[in-house]
């Protein structure tokens, strides 16, 4: 049975963006530095991604200040969480037909 891969979004093919995505769908938003820990990756590595979400307008950007220190939350866009959705989807449709 041929697997049709156009249903597949190549901005999730990623794990670390994949691992984003589902962090920001499954919360409100979520800063920089919590989640640079919860997914255990550089300032460098995390950025890119973040960078490469944004592009695809997936992902919003809030920068602001705590006190004199400055604060970056990210959000899901309804875009992003679509896409998300279009994307899981598929890989569910992808484990059924493995059946």
């Amino acid at each position: 049975m041929k697997i049709s891969l156009e249903q597949f979004d190549k901005a999730f093919e990623n794990r670390i963006r994949l691992q984003i995505m589902s962090v920001l769908v499954a919360n409100e938003s979520y800063d920089f530095n919590s989640l640079k820990d919860l997914l255990d990756v550089t300032d460098g590595n995390l950025a890119s991604h973040l960078k490469a979400l944004e592009k695809e307008e997936y992902i919003q950007v809030q920068k602001s200040f705590i006190g004199r220190k400055p604060n970056t939350k990210y959000l899901a866009s309804e875009n992003g969480r679509a896409a998300f959705k279009l994307h899981l989807k598929a890989l569910e449709n992808l484990i059924k037909q493995q059946k």
